[in-house]
C-alpha cells in the first residue's frame, strides 16, 4: 500500500516514520510512504501556497493551484489515488473507515493549514476526514494519526492478527490488561487471570470489555449490532454483577 501525504510542513512526518509499528512496516516494503512539500507544486518564486480570502475575513485560505497539480502529477505517476481531506467538516474518524481504507491501493491525504482550503479542492477529494470536534493549526496531526490507524490493517503490518483485537475491535472497548507482578501497593491481579482456566479467562475479558464499553462509551455500545456470544456475555455479566453464579 502506497500512502502520500501532501502538506507544507513535510518535515513533521518524520515523528510518523522514525520508529515503531510504522517505521518497520515501511523498512519492509509493507508501506510505501510519502510525505510531499506542496510548495513544490507552486509556480511563484515565492513558493506561494495562500491568499487572501474571497469577500473578506481574518486569516488566509489555500490556494487551490498547487493541490491540483500535484493530484495530477501523482495520478500520471502512480495512477488515480484515493483521496482524502483532513477538515473538520468531515466524517469523524473511526476504526471501521482505518479498515476500509487499508484496502485502496493509493491513499492520498492533503493537509490544510491556515483558515482552510479553497473549497474547489473538494472536487478533487473522495472523503473529507475530522479526526474529532476540536481546533489543531493543521492537518498533519490528523493525517498522522489516519497514516498509523490505516497501516495496522494492512497485511502483514502487525504480524499476528490477535495484535488488532484491542480497543474498538468488534466495536467494543478492550478488556483490563495485567501483567507481573500479581500483588503491587495492596492491589492483586483477578483471580480468573491466574486460574489457567482459559474459558474463563476469556468469558471473564469478553464481561469486562462488554462492562467497561457500556459504562465508559455506552455510544458505542448502542450502535452495536448484538450477535448471539454477546448476548450470552450479557447474560453472564448480569449475573455476575447481582451475585449470581455464571454458566454456560
Amino acid at each position: 500500500m502506497r500512502i502520500s501525504v501532501v502538506t507544507i510542513f513535510p518535515e513533521m512526518f518524520e515523528a510518523l516514520t522514525c520508529c515503531g509499528v510504522f517505521k518497520r512496516a515501511k523498512e519492509e516494503g509493507l508501506i510505501q510512504f510519502d510525505a510531499y512539500n506542496l510548495r513544490n507544486f507552486t509556480t511563484d518564486r515565492h513558493r506561494t501556497t495562500d491568499a487572501y480570502p474571497f469577500g473578506g475575513g481574518p486569516g488566509m485560505v489555500m490556494r487551490p493551484e498547487p493541490f491540483f497539480r500535484f493530484v495530477d502529477w501523482y495520478t500520471e505517476r502512480f495512477g488515480k489515488p484515493y483521496v482524502i481531506l483532513t477538515t473538520p467538516q468531515g466524517e469523524v474518524f473511526h476504526n471501521e473507515l482505518a479498515m476500509e481504507l487499508s484496502k485502496k491501493e493509493n491513499l492520498v491525504i492533503l493537509c490544510g493549514r491556515y483558515e482552510g482550503v479553497d473549497e474547489r479542492v473538494t472536487t478533487i477529494v473522495d472523503k473529507e476526514i475530522s479526526i474529532g470536534d476540536y481546533v489543531l493549526s493543521g492537518g498533519e496531526l490528523a493525517a498522522m494519526v489516519i497514516a498509523e490507524a490505516v497501516s495496522r490493517f494492512v497485511p502483514g503490518v502487525m504480524g499476528d492478527e490477535e495484535s488488532l483485537k484491542d480497543s474498538f475491535y468488534n466495536g467494543l472497548l478492550d478488556h483490563p490488561s495485567y501483567t507481573r507482578p500479581a500483588v503491587y501497593k495492596g492491589m492483586a491481579v483477578p483471580e480468573v487471570l491466574r486460574s489457567g482456566d482459559h474459558e474463563r479467562i476469556e468469558m471473564y475479558r469478553k464481561m469486562e470489555s462488554m462492562k467497561r464499553t457500556i459504562l465508559r462509551r455506552p455510544d458505542l455500545f448502542m450502535k452495536k449490532e448484538l450477535t448471539e456470544e454477546d448476548k450470552r456475555v450479557i447474560v453472564e455479566l448480569v449475573r455476575s454483577l447481582v451475585g449470581g453464579e455464571s454458566r454456560d
